[in-house]
């Protein structure tokens, strides 16, 4: 299934949206790092420097990261793994908890080895989650000694094996001659939770081809990927036809129709979460806008915030859901922002930050707040403070100096209230130049 099948025509925004990395997750990276790409020749992406934008809207970005997305912690249930990987698994990961990357990674492969020479059925039932699991492991520890292009190799290789791991059929549940690394018989297929788990891997390969600078290329090819394929699982598994507002597709409708289809209103089955779907529209989304093809981003990103905060009262979203799709109608704002200024333009920004800005606001002043929702409520925090200086931006363009300073000292508040250090200083920035032009233009008004 193509992007056309998100039914929202591309808008015509064409100037350069540029993100920062801020607000993504407080994993340990090494962005320094220049590797060769595995996918192509050309090396180190052309334009991979980050410009600070003077509007301070390249502070929000994607709020999650696709290292903790769909690849869980599987070790805490050690015994659902056969006893020809058990012991390595528990040792590559006492290892790898005690610091010692280096045993941990000849523990781990022995054990992703040894599983790949298993029969498929050795790790029934869902042979792939746990076949992926191993590699997921072995490919953190690598990635983490800061052997990338070995952690790459790993989740490509799981990705791309031969689909003899998949589940069985009952016709060929009984073949096990049938090892991970043997052709595919007709009759074995993924399962949805193991094709979610292929996309996670996609949407992973993406992250590191940025992070590591592998190129444009290899990143679009691996995010697009994993949406095309997230996609077509959502058709395959019938989920696309059966529609909230009239239980079923219509006998007769054209097969573009029904493939046009708005993501919030499906009816998602229990093993779907909004997780699955979002990151990886919010992260090919943030690619296209870095890249400028904003007409591309923006129907991605409207389909995540449809379904992070659907309109139906019936069907209440968390407070993480609210949060991100603040963050996502703050994204908006800030690639209208990138349009050469007219009235439209303005007043479509305003509105997305003004929308923004009352999300997080409502749930940072929420009554009914718990204890535990503390972790949660930063995503808000730090969108509130963007929101309120991207606000008070559009206010200065519209020549409206008395709101744009009102705002802008909102947003130096809130960004002194959670310790934002590039918040506070854009947000003096911008005071400091408000006061300056308040100074030039007090004499001329004397004069007259």
């Amino acid at each position: 299934m193509s992007l056309r099948a998100l039914n929202l025509r591309p808008r015509t925004f064409r100037v350069p949206f540029n993100c920062h990395t801020y607000c993504r997750n407080n994993a340990a990276r090494n962005t320094s790092t220049t590797v060769q790409s595995p996918d192509t020749n050309q090396g180190s992406a052309q334009g991979r420097s980050v410009r600070v934008s003077t509007l301070f809207r390249t502070l929000i970005v994607l709020g999650i990261g696709s290292t903790a997305y769909g690849l869980y912690d599987f070790y805490n249930a050690l015994v659902l793994w056969p006893s020809e990987v058990r012991s390595d698994l528990r040792a590559g990961l006492k290892a790898r908890n005690q610091g010692d990357l280096g045993l941990s990674e000849r523990y781990l492969r022995r054990a992703y080895q040894t599983a790949l020479d298993l029969p498929a059925s050795t790790f029934e039932p869902s042979p792939y989650l746990k076949l992926s699991g191993i590699a997921i492991a072995l490919a953190s520890v690598l990635e983490a000694d800061n052997q990338p292009k070995a952690a790459w190799d790993v989740y490509l290789q799981v990705l791309s094996l031969p689909q003899a791991y998949a589940s069985s059929s009952p016709a060929v549940q009984n073949d096990i001659s049938v090892s991970i690394m043997s052709p595919q018989p007709e009759q074995r297929r993924l399962t949805p939770q193991e094709t979610l788990r292929q996309v996670s891997i996609a949407h992973k390969l993406g992250e590191m081809a940025e992070t590591y600078r592998f190129g444009d290329e290899v990143e679009e090819k691996w995010l697009l990927w994993g949406v095309d394929r997230l996609l077509s699982l959502v058709k395959e598994e019938g989920v696309a036809f059966r529609l909230k507002s009239s239980g079923k597709i219509a006998q007769g409708q054209e097969k573009d129709e029904v493939e046009r289809v708005v993501l919030a209103d499906l009816d998602l089955p229990e093993w779907v979460t909004k997780t699955d779907i979002c990151a990886p529209l919010e992260a090919l989304g943030a690619f296209y806008a870095r890249r400028g093809k904003v007409e591309y981003s923006m129907p991605l990103f409207l389909q995540a915030i449809s379904l992070l905060m659907p309109s139906s009262p019936e069907e209440p979203s968390s407070l993480e859901d609210r949060c991100r799709g603040a963050q996502i109608m703050n994204n908006m704002s800030s690639l209208i922002m990138s349009k050469p200024p007219t009235p439209t333009t303005l007043t479509q920004a305003e509105s997305w930050a003004r929308k923004s800005a009352a999300v997080c606001e409502q749930e940072i002043n929420s009554p009914g707040l718990k204890k535990g929702d503390k972790d949660q409520l930063s995503m808000c925090e730090t969108t509130l403070a963007v929101a309120l200086f991207n606000m008070a931006s559009l206010r200065e363009m519209a020549d409206d100096l008395a709101a744009a300073k009102e705002l802008f000292s909102n947003s130096l508040d809130q960004s002194r209230k959670i310790g934002m250090r590039e918040g506070i200083m854009e947000a003096q920035a911008a005071l400091r130049r408000l006061d300056r032009a308040d100074r030039l233009k007090s004499p001329s008004i004397q004069s007259r």
